[in-house]
């Protein structure tokens, strides 16, 4: 069997749903549209530079939902999903995940975003294994504002994806194959450690590496 590992934004999405469902937040009055546009799009840049406190992330990002109706945050979740995960989906990202599920391979969806974001998202890729960010709950299933566990970021990524594979009793070298697509410099440690990195949609940095070390390069947008 072999392992198939995909990033979300930016590398099977054309652009980061995290940030996206800050403007969504903003568009439908949960969110101030001037101060908190303006620290969502900084975090955003922090994101792109490398250098983003995840956790101070975390904290902001859910502030404008985490204390409302449960019934209206699946609600605002829902119509999120509909509105902009549906439309971002590409024909060509859509057949390069259903290619390695049909082949058998072992596939995920690996992401620094956090699962309430990006959980239904993977189910429209047809995924069933998300490695996100994990929001911490209360117990009666409130998001706190923290993160729960590792954050699956940078070198949390590779925690987080040798957590998954420990509870069936794999390692990485266990499969034939172990492939990672992603667009980010910010994924350069699983995209080191796999038998097989795919620059996917990269930015400039990735790009400048990959082209380096012979790495391939795909461009799905």
């Amino acid at each position: 069997m072999n392992l198939t590992l995909f990033d979300l934004d930016g590398t099977l999405l054309p652009t980061d749903s995290d940030h996206a469902f800050g403007e969504f937040l903003v568009r439908i009055g949960w969110a101030d549209a001037g101060e908190f546009k303006r620290r969502n799009d900084e975090f955003y840049a922090q994101y792109l530079d490398g250098g983003l406190d995840i956790e101070a992330y975390v904290q902001f990002c859910t502030s404008p939902w985490r204390e409302r109706d449960p019934a209206e945050i699946a609600a605002a979740q829902a119509r999120f999903v509909d509105e902009y995960a549906r439309p971002s989906l590409h024909p060509q990202a859509l057949a390069l995940v259903r290619g390695h599920l049909d082949a058998g391979d072992l596939v995920a969806v690996v992401t620094a975003t956090n699962d309430f974001v990006t959980r239904p998202i993977a189910t429209l890729f047809g995924v069933d294994t998300l490695i996100a960010t994990e929001l911490d709950r209360d117990d009666s299933g409130r998001a706190t504002g923290a993160i729960r566990g590792v954050p699956s970021f940078r070198d949390g990524k590779i925690t987080r994806v040798r957590q998954w594979l420990a509870e069936s009793g794999r390692t990485l070298a266990d499969f034939g194959r172990s492939t990672f697509y992603s667009d980010s410099t910010n994924d350069l440690p699983l995209l080191e450690l796999v038998s097989h990195p795919v620059a996917t949609n990269p930015g400039p940095g990735l790009r400048t590496i990959a082209e380096q070390r012979g790495w391939p390069i795909l461009e799905l947008f």
